[in-house]
């Protein structure tokens, strides 16, 4: 694939987006109707993409791919929080130090990247970022969810929270079925397929309207904020670059995972900041500002990943 096809679809997303704001606007879509539909993609809509895209024929080389991009996936998030912890360890304001730590390790896997991958490369695409996602998920509600708990709230880690989350069982079904080379019956199949075809426009259509809540203004930008969208958007996904490289990791493998290390910011940092009570301005300002520049910063990671 080409610099030129990853920017045409980066622009049908956000294109899909605009509608969602514009929905917004028009006032269609209310809090409780985006909740329910994020609820839908979660739980139905997503896991049925996942199941799809391990529908294809075993083969070794695909499989050594899959597992050096476990590997790969699993380094790049010791690098990172290693890194965000350096950076952001040390500022006093502990609102803003969670969101910067959080908002720069972890991107928005499941509803930028999977329908990005999706959109890009079909299910042998979805097959390889499966790994990005099962990895954030199994992160994010681990290590990422621990900077937001105090000594007060300070509890131990939901393994059965992390390890029943939909898209992780969805993985882990897949697994089975692309290794056994099991086949789902035909009537069933068809209907996992129209499903998950929805995942795309309704993802973009969800995130949009959120975005149209958002009032942009200059004081959305800081100093912090503006160093973890580097980090998220640019820095991290370079590094990304050169582990595959060093591991091996080539062709659809190699493209699915940098893109989705590429995303912007997990929107769950805005979650996260309100369950620990914090303000989440400055969370809120960071996903929408990371989201609009990932327009230009993607095809930038693509390319370099073309270059380097």
């Amino acid at each position: 694939m080409n610099i030129g096809q990853l920017i045409n679809q980066i622009i049908l997303m956000f294109g899909l987006m605009l509608i969602g704001v514009l929905i917004n606007k028009l006032k269609f879509m209310h809090a409780q109707t985006s909740s329910d539909l994020t609820n839908v993609l979660l739980y139905i809509v997503s896991p049925c993409l996942i199941i799809n895209a391990f529908e294809q024929p075993y083969s070794d080389s695909r499989i050594k791919q899959f597992l050096l991009a476990i590997l790969g996936v699993v380094i790049l998030y010791f690098v990172e929080i290693i890194v965000a912890k350096v950076v952001f360890g040390r500022l006093k304001n502990e609102n803003l130090r969670r969101i910067a730590q959080y908002g720069s390790i972890y991107s928005n896997a499941g509803f930028m990247g999977i329908p990005l991958i999706s959109s890009l490369f079909g299910a042998p695409g979805v097959f390889f970022a499966v790994v990005s996602l099962a990895g954030f998920n199994i992160f994010s509600w681990t290590q990422g969810i621990s900077l937001f708990k105090t000594s007060e709230n300070k509890e131990k880690t939901d393994w059965q929270q992390v390890l029943l989350n939909p898209n992780i069982v969805a993985i882990v079904l897949g697994v089975i079925l692309f290794v056994f080379s099991i086949r789902i019956p035909s009537v069933p199949n068809q209907i996992i397929k129209y499903v998950g075809s929805v995942n795309t426009p309704l993802s973009m259509i969800v995130i949009g309207n959120s975005l149209g809540n958002i009032t942009f203004s200059k004081n959305m930008l800081n100093k912090e904020i503006g160093l973890t969208i580097v980090l998220r958007n640019l820095l991290f996904p370079i590094i990304a670059i050169f582990i595959l490289q060093a591991l091996g990791v080539t062709g659809i493998a190699f493209y699915t995972t940098i893109v989705m290390a590429a995303c912007p910011v997990a929107g769950l940092v805005v979650l996260f900041t309100l369950q620990a009570q914090g303000d989440a301005a400055p969370a809120i300002s960071l996903m929408s500002l990371s989201t609009i520049l990932s327009l230009i910063t993607i095809p930038l990671v693509f390319a370099l990943g073309n270059i380097l």
